[in-house]
């Protein structure tokens, strides 16, 4: 569903109802609990229209709460320079990426969440996988073919087990040859942190040996 038919949906008399019952600045800590109750159950990035539709407010008053939610979880008053009488940071945040909003245990906590959550075993990607997908993310959309001329492999069972992961999907298919074309999901974004590619880094420091894929942009398989 697109942001119109957001805008353009009529609600159902039940939801109608229940938007005329529940009014944010009515509730235990108005607006911004109201946006906390909402990001505590969310499993994948919201965004600022759709919490606005959910709490029947304004997209600019969600804006400017989110904003003031994330400075008071990274500690930080919003009155001039950080101070050492400042709030600590908390243990989680609130990102912007994938598109949408959600909250985030921090990073510096990564060893002891993998502890708690894996037992203490991490499940990576190869590094077939990390270039097989660096080159699916930069080159986007592109084909299995290419990928595999580009890496001079076959790339299936890779493109298999990102496909399982959610890391890549299938965006449409080639109008010369009918091939499938991959390209990144929301899911790859939001794992990275990025709110969008454009964000993505410069790829030859992290992967040598692929820093020359330009010289594939216009060759055709």
């Amino acid at each position: 569903m697109t942001g119109t038919d957001l805008d353009e949906a009529a609600p159902t008399g039940a939801e109608a109802a229940a938007a005329d019952a529940f009014s944010a600045a009515g509730q235990p800590g108005g607006l911004k609990a109201a946006l906390e109750a909402v990001l505590m159950v969310v499993e994948n990035p919201v965004t600022e229209q759709e919490l606005a539709q959910a709490l029947a407010v304004s997209v600019e008053e969600v804006r400017a709460m989110l904003v003031n939610l994330q400075q008071e979880y990274d500690g930080y008053t919003g009155k001039g320079p950080k101070s050492a009488d400042d709030p600590q940071p908390r243990g989680f945040e609130l990102r912007n990426v994938g598109g949408g909003w959600r909250i985030y245990s921090r990073s510096w906590f990564a060893p002891v969440i993998s502890a708690f959550v894996l037992g203490g075993q991490s499940s990576r990607l190869s590094q077939a996988a990390l270039e097989t997908l660096a080159v699916i993310a930069y080159r986007q959309p592109v084909s299995r073919a290419r990928v595999s001329a580009i890496r001079a492999v076959n790339v299936d069972s890779v493109v298999r087990t990102l496909t399982q992961r959610a890391l890549i999907a299938a965006v449409g298919t080639d109008p010369e040859t009918g091939a499938v074309l991959y390209g990144t999901t929301p899911h790859f974004l939001e794992r990275l942190g990025l709110g969008s590619v454009a964000e993505l880094p410069r790829l030859s420091p992290h992967l040598p040996g692929l820093e020359n894929l330009g010289d594939y942009e216009d060759t055709t398989y």
